[in-house]
């Protein structure tokens, strides 16, 4: 394997050297880049997704594909030698770069908090605790996936928060239960995004809206933005099959492709994680029992959580006002300030790495407080299993960090404007949902952000939509389509953040994770667009499309899965 590796990278540089041998002329200026270099914007992407499967090693892979993209910027001529060390240069300030900005450093600092709230939780016995009185209700397997569906649509307002707390509440019970943590990773993803992008208050709802106004902006039509987001939701056809194909999987205990042997072997053999799995968890997060003499208390864990959320949502709220600066919003905000568009207004205009971070650490004080009042723990021990909690996210922080360097560098380089360029050819009016949302797909699978494919396509989208037929109902299909094959496409690739922190939050072996969802993914994708993109591009009334589609996913779910026996 090794041997075919360095040849594989070997050939690649050769490839990159031979093609085009004046490559750096304008590192800076991405679609600049995107002419230079063409179809070879697709190597760092390629290497970073292809070696993560066939290596099983995710930092090793985004290593590579951070210092592929590095080497290509900095590869002057035939100069080699200049263009490694360069390039290593090149890689590390890419993740000083990643580190220094603000939102990749609240997210960063939030996952490090909430693995210290975590690890009290569990050293106040709060986890075993809630993990009982969850395993009194949820007796089976079907129901311990039925009550981690249902958390997971509660945490609408944030996909972070979403991942990062469904995960640790709910593996002792699926654990308990014998539910796969590639199936437990994916109903945690599968309820991240798609319900924070639809969720008409959350920390997406903001730069959804953002794009839509200038979009129409652009095409000189004045309209609601809001009023238009809400419009597009009926069309988010993915975000809505893929949040009731769970259920489907959940009623009929069936499963089809890599997810039916994971839970086979779960339900069978009573293991939760492949015998090969590297689960995204440091060993000292499995080494928080409960302390002795300790009785448990799922209050130790209510109470903790619930000012997680409660000081999330102040936050979103106070953060955002904060931030408002046009004095006509914040006059109507202060004459009604509890009303739905008050809160709309302050959560989309809060910084939601700010403000996660900062609710974790008060509930991590909060916690704190709890086990040095109740005498479970010393203030000293205390601190030390923060401390030890906020160690085993060490993995999830470096491979956050590659993730964004590997994103900044793809940004540099120009990759979404040549896929953009290539894909987006003329096309018959009906197909252009298809295209849009495919294309989206693509982009945000290569570069593993939903909120950049979003600022691509967006500007793109609507007035090309608008040329092809003025009729607003086509304009808001593919304003839909693009928000919907952005976030699918993120949902599957390998390098999301989010799909990181899933494989994080369930303690599931990361490429597991990636590779048991993908077909679960591509399924209900084809799905959308066969029973909602084709048929609503060619005039069809979504209270049609809508039920098909529904109807659609529980018959592959039927009659594709196989039965998994309890």
């Amino acid at each position: 394997m090794k041997k075919h590796l360095t040849l594989t990278l070997v050939c690649l540089f050769a490839l990159v050297a031979f093609a085009c041998p004046a490559l750096a002329a304008d590192s800076s200026k991405g679609a600049a880049n995107a002419k230079i270099f063409g179809m070879l914007t697709l190597i760092p992407p390629v290497v970073a997704i292809l070696l993560a499967f066939l290596t099983k090693n995710v930092v090793l892979s985004l290593f590579l594909g951070v210092f592929s993209g590095c080497f290509m910027l900095d590869l002057k001529g035939f100069d080699i030698y200049s263009a490694v060390i360069d390039g290593f240069l090149r890689l590390s300030n890419e993740i000083l770069g990643s580190l220094a900005d603000g939102w990749n450093a609240g997210i960063v600092l939030q996952c490090l908090a909430i693995g210290g709230l975590i690890a009290l939780v569990s050293k106040m016995g709060g986890a075993k605790a809630i993990a009982d009185a969850l395993s009194k209700r949820a007796k089976t397997p079907r129901s311990s996936q039925f009550a981690t569906w249902v958390m997971g649509l509660f945490i609408f307002f944030d996909d972070y928060a979403n991942s990062l707390t469904v995960g640790p509440i709910m593996r002792p019970v699926t654990d308990k239960m014998k539910v796969s943590r590639e199936k437990l990773a994916f109903i945690i993803d599968a309820t991240a995004a798609p319900i924070a992008g639809i969720a008409l208050i959350s920390t997406w709802v903001a730069y959804e809206v953002g794009l839509i106004r200038d979009g129409y902006q652009a095409i000189g039509v004045q309209a609601n933005a809001y009023g238009i987001f809400v419009e597009t939701i009926p069309y988010r056809f993915y975000n809505i099959f893929i949040l009731l194909f769970i259920v489907f999987t959940i009623w009929f205990m069936r499963e089809f492709g890599p997810m039916h042997a994971a839970e086979v072997r779960a339900r069978k053999e009573g293991k939760v994680l492949a015998d090969d799995a590297t689960p995204m968890a440091a060993e000292e997060s499995s080494s928080l029992e409960p302390v002795e003499g300790v009785v448990p208390s799922v209050w130790n864990a209510i109470i903790p959580i619930g000012t997680l959320i409660v000081a999330a949502f102040l936050g979103f709220y106070f953060n955002g006002y904060n931030a408002i600066d046009d004095e006509t919003l914040l006059a109507a905000i202060n004459a009604s300030p509890l009303s739905f568009t008050s809160m709309r207004e302050c959560f989309g205009a809060s910084d939601a790495s700010v403000v996660l971070f900062q609710a974790a650490l008060v509930a991590s004080l909060v916690a704190m407080g709890m086990a040095v009042m109740k005498k479970a723990l010393p203030i000293k021990d205390a601190i030390e299993t923060w401390i030890t909690g906020v160690k085993s996210m060490n993995i999830t922080a470096v491979i956050l960090l590659l993730a964004w360097s590997l994103s900044g560098v793809i940004k540099e380089l120009g990759t979404a404007t040549y896929l953009v360029s290539v894909l987006s050819e003329t096309l018959p009016p009906f197909l252009l949902p298809t295209i849009i949302f495919i294309l989206g797909s693509i982009i945000s699978f290569a570069t593993g952000t939903s909120y950049g494919t979003m600022g691509i396509l967006m500007p793109l989208a609507i007035p090309l939509s608008f040329a092809l037929s003025p009729d607003p109902n086509f304009v808001i299909l593919n304003v839909g389509s693009v928000l919907t094959g952005a976030i699918f496409g993120d949902h599957c690739s390998p390098i999301s953040d989010t799909t990181i922190l899933s494989s994080m939050g369930s303690a599931c072996d990361h490429i597991d994770h990636v590779r048991t969802q993908l077909f679960y993914s591509i399924a209900v994708a084809v799905i959308a667009i066969v029973a909602g993109y084709i048929p609503a591009g060619l005039g069809m009334p979504v209270y049609l499309t809508l039920p098909a589609g529904i109807i659609l996913t529980g018959l592959v779910v039927r009659f594709l899965g196989k039965p998994v026996e309890a």
